[in-house]
């Protein structure tokens, strides 16, 4: 017989990996990330597309591109003498359109660098689109951004809490926070524009991260319903139990949901340079890799930490240990047992054998006692009555 798939090993106990009882390794790891995602929010920043900080962006096409295309382009914006506030940032698109973007700019200044990009790429200022978008519109969006991912924390915090409890509802908010912290320390170190294709990420990742939350939190909720009633296994042991079983589905859904993200990143935007799509793309990509992380690492064993603290979860984990204390404690071995002492006492259902009449004698493990003779039976030492 061919032995069961890891999937059903996982699924019937056979095999377990302990996930739960290890939580302050994966600790210790997501405090690693999340330190390197501070310092690339620290050191370097956000960098917000137009679309937030307000400014002009053209998209010009380029008859050949050469590798100084860029620093051309660039150095013919900075010749008009727009504001050093402006930070004219310089990528190609494709292989045939140049995009520039700036800070906020006169409508004087936005005509000024049109036309420099125009003689610069060997194109007609027609040509090249323009977009003008001002800090008040900038303020708005963000604004907008910051109250849709308010609302969804609190949407999800409300139907955790109604659907199973308040403490699997703090697990999973503090599981998508960081996904949030880490996937935006990713973007601060890529050096990626913050655009709202940007923010629909976000949300779009949350939402996966969420989900795949819940079918784990589910399992663990159905292993431990009534647990208390019972002294064989523990809460934490339950909720690794309901962790492994749904172990393979997470990782199988996870990579079958990251290959086409990333053929979307590495080949639409890396190699086909399509730049309006690895803004969406990089957010997908990260926030599903760590979604699905933290959803097993970092949410279950954070609802076990919690749980933990019940009064009636931890008398279960004390009756469970002493259970099983005492199940280890050495018993009495027969063969080990002092030859003048007899091994049962009345009452216990063995008497003694001197309680059964006649004498005792050794036979190495135990005394028997000795019949008597027929001569013995007969009295008088063996002899004759006379």
């Amino acid at each position: 017989m061919s032995r069961p798939s890891l999937g059903s090993r996982l699924y019937s106990g056979e095999t377990s990996y302990p996930i739960v009882q290890n939580a302050r390794r994966w600790y210790i790891l997501s405090s690693v990330l999340l330190a390197v995602a501070l310092a690339g929010l620290i050191g370097r920043g956000l960098q917000l597309g137009v679309e937030f900080s307000g400014g002009a962006e053209l998209s010009a096409p380029v008859a050949q591109v050469t590798d100084s295309t860029v620093s051309d382009v660039r150095e013919a914006i900075i010749a008009t003498g727009i504001d050093e506030a402006a930070e004219p940032r310089v990528t190609l698109v494709g292989d045939d359109t140049v995009r520039v973007q700036t800070g906020s700019l006169t409508p004087e200044e936005t005509t000024s660098v049109r036309d420099a990009v125009a003689d610069e790429v060997g194109a007609s200022p027609d040509e090249i689109a323009a977009q003008v978008i001002g800090p008040s519109w900038g303020d708005q969006i963000t604004r907008q951004a910051l109250l849709g991912l308010g609302a969804f924390l609190v949407a999800v915090a409300l139907f955790l809490s109604i659907a199973y409890e308040w403490k699997m509802a703090a697990a999973g908010l503090v599981a998508l926070l960081h996904d949030v912290l880490f996937t935006v320390g990713v973007y601060a170190l890529v050096g990626f524009d913050v655009t709202p294709a940007t923010v629909i990420g976000f949300l779009t990742i949350l939402g996966y991260s969420l989900y795949d939350t819940v079918v784990i939190f589910d399992k663990v909720r159905e292993n431990t319903k009534g647990i208390t009633g019972q002294n064989q296994m523990t809460y934490a042991e339950a909720a690794n139990l309901g962790l492994n079983q749904t172990l393979m589905r997470s990782v199988n859904t996870s990579i079958i949901a990251l290959l086409p993200i990333g053929s979307i990143l590495f080949v639409g935007a890396g190699l086909l340079g399509a730049g309006t799509l690895k803004d969406l793309a990089l957010a997908l990509f990260v926030g599903v890799a760590i979604g699905t992380y933290s959803s097993i690492f970092i949410a279950t064993p954070l609802l076990v930490e919690l749980k933990n603290r019940e009064p009636t979860i931890a008398g279960l984990a004390r009756r469970v240990e002493a259970r099983r204390s005492a199940a280890k404690a050495p018993r009495g071995d027969v063969s080990t047992q002092p030859a003048s002492v007899s091994l049962a006492s009345p009452g216990q259902g063995v008497a003694p054998a001197a309680a059964r009449g006649g004498p005792v004698v050794e036979t190495g493990e135990r005394r028997q006692p000795q019949r008597k003779t027929r001569s013995q039976r007969r009295g008088n030492g063996g002899r004759p009555a006379r």
